[in-house]
C-alpha cells in the first residue's frame, strides 16, 4: 500500500473517523470492510460520498478509513467531515465549495445528559395526584 497523501479526522456525536486518501480509482475501505457492507443503506453511502461529489473527485482517490464509537449515522457524518477536510488539505481551491455545502462545519449536537429525579434527559415520572 502506498503512503497516504493526507490523513484527517472527523467527528460527529460520539463517532470519530480517521480518513487516509491516496491516489487511486475510488475504492473505499472502512475498518477493513468494503464500503457497501459497512454502510448498507443508500442514504448513508450518499452522506459519505457527498464531499467527493461536490468536488467531482469520486474516481480520483482511494479512501482507507478507521471509525470508532457512535452509531451508523454518526459514523457516516464523521467520515464525511474527515473526507472533506482531506480534500481541502490536498487542494485549497475546493474549500469554498465544501464550505458552501456545509461539509466543513462540525455538527456539535450531542445527546443531552440525564438529570437526577427524571427517567431520561427530560422525561419525568408519571404524576399521581393521590
Amino acid at each position: 500500500m502506498s503512503t497516504p497523501l493526507t490523513q484527517t479526522t472527523g467527528r460527529r456525536k460520539q463517532a470519530i473517523a480517521r480518513a487516509r486518501l491516496r491516489e487511486g480509482t475510488g475504492v473505499v475501505t472502512i475498518n477493513g470492510r468494503s464500503f457497501e457492507t459497512y454502510f448498507p443503506t443508500a442514504a448513508q453511502r450518499m452522506v459519505v460520498a457527498e464531499p467527493l461529489r461536490v468536488t467531482d473527485s469520486l474516481e480520483r482517490f482511494d479512501i482507507d478509513a478507521s471509525i470508532t464509537g457512535g452509531g451508523v449515522t454518526g459514523q457516516a457524518g464523521a467520515l464525511r467531515m474527515a473526507i472533506a477536510r482531506s480534500l481541502v488539505d490536498l487542494d485549497p481551491e475546493t474549500r469554498p465549495a465544501l464550505k458552501r455545502a456545509g461539509l466543513l462545519t462540525r455538527d456539535s449536537r450531542k445527546k443531552e445528559s440525564k438529570k437526577y429525579g427524571l427517567k431520561k434527559a427530560r422525561k419525568a415520572p408519571q404524576y399521581t395526584k393521590r
